[in-house]
């Protein structure tokens, strides 16, 4: 089964929700504001990423700007960031299997599916 890491704020992760529906895609969403992931999950998807943990932060949060950047951190420290403050997480993670993307551009998702 397919998950979604979703915000239902963010029109991007709305698009990519609506995208899988018409698609006849089933899915799990995953609503990680209200359920943030433990660190070792959040590991575990950026292993599916195949991503750094910086790679995954939204970088122009206030959270982050005010709190996070231009310091020097190492990737535990970004991942337990983004565990503290999942609004940090960039979103829509899209999982299938062993492996995942950002499922923003739907060009892409489509390729992944």
């Amino acid at each position: 089964m397919i998950q979604v890491y979703h915000n239902p704020r963010c029109g991007k992760s709305r698009n990519c929700l609506a995208f899988l529906t018409q698609s006849g895609q089933e899915y799990e969403i995953i609503n990680y504001l209200d359920n943030p992931p433990s660190f070792d999950e959040l590991v575990a998807v950026l292993n599916k990423l195949e991503s750094k943990p910086l790679d995954l932060v939204r970088q122009k949060e206030k959270i982050w700007i005010e709190n996070f950047k231009n310091k020097a951190l190492t990737d535990s420290e970004i991942i337990q960031a983004m565990v503290s403050h999942p609004i940090l997480i960039e979103r829509p993670i899209v999982i299938k299997g062993n492996k995942a993307i950002i499922g923003r551009d739907l060009d892409r998702l489509n390729s992944f599916l």
